[in-house]
């Protein structure tokens, strides 16, 4: 028995169980004689439900965790590379993807013992597996299935590097020679040669012509990457806001699936009552129908006692007056 069997185990168990488990796999591994094993066994923390959750969809669905942490790597090189169209894909991606993982995680909490119509903190799972997309930390925590609490995470993606570029000299290096014979060298300028090397800011034009074209054409490729950028941002705000309208809207329809099952549950009961009472009326009927039978018989039997005490009765009378001395 090893700690990362003994995690497995635990961490897929419903929080409510994770105690009692512990406990019993710390007094496993003493009576094992192994109490290095047992003290890390019980420094295993029990997890919240919405950590559960996602441990229990590491647990059992670990392909769809694999999937989830290879959209993670693109989605961070995309961001890091400004590349906007493939960012914009990806997103579409991300947002079907942690839906389904989402959707799938209730079918397995149901398979697990949970109500279908729990309240169970889905929107804690979305957070966290929104969180791993973007961090890769994170991935590799939920991968793991051992996660103790959610994960929220404010923002996506990694922030781009700058964009510096570097462009060796020449003209540049014949300058600075002309300036050390004699003439007095002009100001600093963006994009002066150091070393044979010319740092171009953005916004700046190195010297020449080519240089002042691939200048331009920088700037033009820094605007885009500004655009897709806050593009990206955009639609992250309008995911976020689409999230709070979605789980807003989930509780309006588990509200409303409450009291449609509250008085499902009230007109079941109104007709059991219903049918209790028809058939209590029905059994009243019936047996005061065979007390009036029962009644009538008994009185039919009293009048069929009196007619045959009255022929007894006259048939003595007969026999005497035909034998007095009998």
């Amino acid at each position: 028995m090893t700690l990362d069997e003994v995690a497995a185990r635990l961490y897929a168990l419903p929080p409510e169980e994770f105690t009692a488990a512990r406990d019993e796999a710390v007094r496993a591994a003493r009576t094992a004689g192994d109490r290095e094993l047992a003290k890390r066994i019980g420094g295993l923390r029990r997890p919240t439900i919405g950590a559960w959750l996602v441990n229990l969809l590491a647990h059992q669905r670990p392909d769809l965790i694999a999937e989830l942490t290879a959209l993670a790597a693109d989605l961070r090189a995309a961001q890091r590379n400004l590349r906007g169209g493939e960012l914009r894909e990806l997103s579409v991606r991300r947002r079907e993807l942690v839906t389904a993982l989402t959707r799938e995680t209730r079918a397995l909490a149901v398979a697990a013992g949970r109500g279908v119509r729990d309240a169970l903190p889905f929107p804690e799972v979305e957070a966290t597996l929104t969180a791993a997309l973007a961090d890769a930390d994170v991935a590799e925590q939920v991968r793991l299935g051992r996660l103790v609490k959610s994960i929220e995470y404010h923002g996506f993606g990694e922030l781009p590097r700058p964009q510096l570029r570097l462009v060796h000299g020449g003209a540049e290096e014949a300058e600075e020679t002309d300036d050390a014979a004699g003439e007095e060298p002009p100001a600093p300028r963006p994009g002066r040669a150091k070393g044979g090397l010319v740092v171009v800011e953005p916004g700046a034009s190195p010297p020449g012509t080519a240089g002042g074209r691939e200048a331009a054409l920088a700037e033009r490729e820094a605007a885009l990457a500004a655009r897709e950028a806050a593009l990206a941002a955009r639609e992250s705000a309008e995911e976020r806001e689409a999230a709070e309208r979605h789980e807003a809207a989930e509780r309006r329809r588990a509200a409303k699936e409450r009291e449609a099952a509250e008085r499902a549950e009230e007109r079941r009961r109104a007709a059991a009552l219903r049918r209790q009472q028809q058939a209590a009326h029905r059994e009243l009927l019936t047996a005061r129908t065979a007390l009036a039978e029962a009644e009538a018989a008994r009185t039919a039997a009293e009048q069929a006692v009196r007619l045959a005490k009255r022929r007894v009765e006259a048939a003595l009378a007969a026999v005497t007056a035909l034998d007095p001395d009998g």
